[in-house]
């Protein structure tokens, strides 16, 4: 067992680095859509390992910056944390420093309360595709506030000057694009793409991230040619069933402006666990109708 140090509770001149030093790499890790789990010391009584606002940040591969304490105690913070992540949800930890052998982290004969908040990340929406269509995405997402990242592999459409409401910009092929940013549970990919063959060429190396949604756009023609070329490369039904396609919902949509607020909606139906169905109670005698 690592022992950890025991001292009464004093200044520290290297806490103010430290904690800025946190607090700036918070900002990285939500800039890049990442996740962590930020460890405060919240409370302390007698002889104990940290003060006071000492913080450490937890990453979901288990690595650390800064520290609570070191040792068994620690270690626990740290599962603590990664269960803090994976759930979604704050936890106020307490710890007696007594007994080892009764099963406490330390004998330094104190006490400790450490509170645990997972750190989310908006989340993402990744528009594939900088067009017209893809153009009334970004701006969407962006005005609902996600956290909008824009991919495109033609540089007139990867830039800030065509899609200045995206968060971030990418710029190379659709099968690089799980190398350029974190997909997770919380990644939307919304491909807006220009056909078949950029779908094809794309869709197996998304279809190997963890991304909550993946959505191609088109008709059901066109979602038909991609999935038989799909099948002749070798990718299982399974998989292929990831994907949605046409995404969004049937509104009849028309412009770009419309094709996105119907992307959207879906998105915003998955996320919020809604029907899609009208709140009328009396839905057909509220519908308007062309020429009315």
């Amino acid at each position: 067992m690592v022992k950890i140090e025991c001292r009464l509770r004093r200044s520290d001149p290297h806490s103010v680095d430290i904690m800025i030093e946190i607090y700036e790499r918070i900002q990285t890790v939500l800039k890049r859509g990442g996740r962590a789990a930020l460890a405060v010391v919240i409370r302390t009584q007698g002889s104990v390992p940290r003060r006071e606002g000492s913080k450490m940040l937890v990453f979901p591969d288990g690595r650390i910056e800064g520290t609570v304490g070191g040792g068994d105690l620690e270690n626990r913070v740290i599962a603590e944390a990664l269960g803090a992540m994976e759930q979604g949800k704050t936890r106020m930890l307490r710890y007696s420093l007594n007994d080892l052998g009764g099963g406490d982290p330390g004998v330094c004969g104190g006490e400790v309360e450490v509170f645990v908040e997972p750190i989310e990340p908006r989340p993402t929406v990744v528009v594939v595709g900088g067009g017209h269509v893809g153009k009334a995405v970004v701006h969407l997402a962006h005005w609902l506030g996600f956290r909008v990242v824009l991919s495109d592999d033609r540089p007139e459409f990867a830039s800030e000057e065509a899609n200045p409401d995206a968060d971030e910009i990418l710029f190379g092929p659709l099968a690089e694009l799980p190398k350029q940013v974190e997909i997770n549970p919380d990644t939307y990919l919304l491909l807006t793409t220009r056909g078949v063959p950029v779908d094809v060429a794309g869709l197996p190396a998304l279809l190997e991230t963890p991304a909550g949604y993946i959505g191609v756009i088109g008709s059901r023609r066109r979602w038909e040619v991609c999935v038989q070329q799909l099948k002749e490369m070798g990718l299982p039904q399974e998989k292929i069933d990831r994907v949605t396609s046409p995404m969004g919902l049937e509104l009849n949509a028309e412009t770009p402006e419309e094709i996105a607020v119907s992307i959207l909606a879906e998105i915003v139906l998955l996320r919020r666990g809604g029907t899609g169905l009208p709140m009328a109670h009396a839905p057909g005698a509220r519908r308007a109708r062309k020429g009315d």
